[in-house]
């Protein structure tokens, strides 16, 4: 088979990464790939939202199947337009792909059947949004409508930031058209974990729990980012409530998606909030998370290429996944500055050094080849990920590859996988 795959970070290496052991796959492209990317994968120079441009390289290429990475593609329509030229693709339709699309037809979505999430109202109008924040309690969360690569959601602790939030999302339009509209709600309280599944529009496979790490500082401080780190299980997750997430929110959202004429195919992504009160929905996502793939990804066992294909065939249900008993751990080397401004172009040094243990992969988010030198391209520029036996191992296997690395003003959170520890003593407490 000859596989092409859309997108230039992290998640995209690891699919990468994940899809070239299939022995299937005889030829794999990359549009637009990365330093990383190009070591295994021929990197085509077309932009992720250049749909016209991918559609005639993958029919003058005759690539078998395409697998989208990023969320924009397919908010944008990809899957359609290759459908309907018979190519083979993974993930949802322009029309399922409104889940991570618009916050508010997720949040009517989600009432209209009856998945737990948090009380909101959406706002077109500033000055109807400012009313309504001058009656509410505090904390809320405004959220851009849109797609905000990330970073569209602002946690709110009085008026003032509110008002603030919604000044910058509405009036100076930081987030361009997906602040045209936005979503206030109540803001959860409790610990935060990402639960996927792949379905093909009628069945659906769970993906084993993952948590992410926001904010850009430790101990979840600071401005939101794209994701700091990941790691996976999440012990915070027992079987009772893995089930109960399952029956109360990814099977009435594959059968509403379904019942509502919009079947969902590809990858549902739940980020989650496991409150007091339950697990509750703080977003949909309708791709691989990243980072959460590079922490998930490396534990599944089998062929990545019979699932995609299971997906787009409509037989997930011949799918039975396995997993490394090991946990999985990727910290995210970011440029100095981000999320905000930061500069390119700095040399990395270590790598190789770096993955010379078997079990410790570096993927590549922001780099580029450059003079037969690896240079930062992006803000989040790399997820060192490794497997260990139990978190802690895992953990320390990672930050020693993490330590090998160096370039001009590398940022990165030291305390990544460090929540799991309360979860995995209280686990031992009732085992013994």
């Amino acid at each position: 088979m000859k596989v092409l795959i859309i997108g230039s970070g992290g998640r995209e290496h690891v699919l990468a990464w994940k899809i070239k052991q299939s022995p299937l796959v005889k030829k794999l492209y990359c549009a637009p790939g990365n330093g990383g990317i190009s070591e295994i994968a021929e990197c085509v120079d077309i932009s992720v939202d250049d749909i016209p441009a991918l559609l005639q390289f993958a029919k003058e290429k005759q690539i078998d199947l395409t697998v989208v990475g990023p969320e924009a593609p397919l908010v944008a329509g990809i899957v359609d337009a290759f459908e309907r030229k018979k190519l083979k693709i993974f993930g949802p339709s322009k029309e399922a792909a409104q889940l991570e699309g618009s916050k508010v037809f997720a949040k009517e979505f989600m009432y209209e059947w009856n998945i737990p999430t948090a009380n909101f109202q959406k706002f077109s109008d500033i000055d109807e949004a400012e009313e309504y924040l001058r009656k509410v309690s505090y904390p809320v969360v405004v959220k851009a409508d849109g797609l905000a690569a990330g970073k569209g959601v602002v946690v709110c602790q009085n008026f003032m930031e509110a008002v603030k939030a919604v000044d910058e999302i509405m009036a100076q339009k930081i987030f361009k058209e997906a602040g045209d509209q936005i979503v206030i709600e109540e803001c959860l309280e409790g610990e935060e974990v990402s639960i996927l599944a792949i379905s093909d529009g009628e069945e659906y496979c769970l993906l084993e729990s993952s948590q992410d790490h926001k904010r850009i500082f430790d101990d979840d401080v600071g401005p939101n980012t794209g994701g700091m780190g990941a790691y996976c299980p999440a012990p915070i997750l027992t079987e009772k409530l893995y089930k109960t997430i399952e029956n109360r929110i990814i099977e009435p959202t594959i059968r509403g998606m379904q019942k509502n004429g919009m079947p969902f195919k590809g990858v549902l992504y739940a980020g989650l909030m496991i409150t007091a009160e339950g697990p509750m929905v703080l977003e949909f996502n309708v791709r691989f998370g990243d980072p959460e793939a590079q922490a998930i990804l490396p534990r599944m066992k089998g062929d990545m290429v019979e699932l995609i294909l299971a997906s787009c065939d409509g037989r997930i249900n011949e799918i039975e996944l396995e997993w490394d008993k090991r946990s999985c751990v990727c910290v995210v080397m970011s440029s100095g500055g981000y999320p905000g401004r930061y500069e390119k172009g700095k040399e990395i040094f270590g790598l190789k050094e770096a993955e010379r243990d078997d079990d410790t992969f570096v993927f590549h988010a922001g780099t580029k080849k450059e003079a037969g030198r690896i240079v930062t391209s992006g803000g989040r520029v790399l997820g060192v990920t490794s497997l260990g036996h139990g978190i802690e191992k895992a953990i320390e296997q990672a930050y020693k590859a993490v330590d090998k690395i160096s370039f001009d003003r590398c940022f990165f959170r030291r305390d990544i996988g460090s929540k799991a520890f309360k979860w995995v003593s209280r686990r031992s407490q009732v085992t013994r």
